[in-house]
């Protein structure tokens, strides 16, 4: 009985990391929010953020988890940002060093500005554990659109953060 019980277990875990691994998130199309965030990381989040907010589809971003070395003006420079939409629309947050931690900080700046809509943009292969993370935080009335960046996770990646979601979703609501 404890043997079928077990291969009835891997079995399922098998079948999820392979629909993990095969249907990642895609992009989501430009409908406009309040606002979008971008937890730092991987290539493309920053530059799809800034995008959203250029083509007046959000009014303001926040990059949560900036190392706090960086100063607004390398931060300009880096991403080819304009003085102007740096004084009126991204806030760089510099108090999450994880993706909790980006949840945490996303929901206080969420609350400080009365967001009601909120894009989040993230990499393909670290959406779903952010958007669980951050729709736990996050208060009932805030919509969430989840606007997922193509990289090319390799397969270890993948292995890592599908046990890291696994956590999240299980084991993640006993410390919140």
């Amino acid at each position: 009985m404890i043997w079928r019980f077990g291969l009835f277990a891997l079995l399922v875990w098998i079948l999820g990391f392979v629909w993990f691994a095969g249907w990642l998130p895609g992009p989501a199309p430009m409908e406009r929010t309040d606002a979008v965030i971008v937890p730092t990381g991987s290539a493309g989040r920053i530059a799809r953020g800034l995008d959203v907010v250029r083509t007046d589809s959000a009014d303001t971003l926040l990059v949560t988890g900036v190392d706090p070395e960086v100063k607004p003006g390398e931060f300009a420079a880096e991403f080819k940002v304009s003085d102007e939409i740096m004084e009126c629309c991204v806030t760089l947050g510099f108090a999450a060093t994880d993706t909790r931690g980006n949840a945490e900080e996303t929901r206080e700046w969420v609350e400080a500005h009365g967001i009601k809509s909120l894009r989040l943009v993230t990499s393909d292969w670290h959406m779903r554990r952010a958007a669980v993370e951050l729709r736990r935080e996050l208060p009932d009335d805030v919509k969430l659109i989840k606007d997922a960046v193509r990289n090319e996770p390799s397969l270890w990646m993948l292995f890592v953060e599908y046990h890291k979601w696994l956590v999240s979703l299980t084991v993640g609501p006993l410390f919140s």
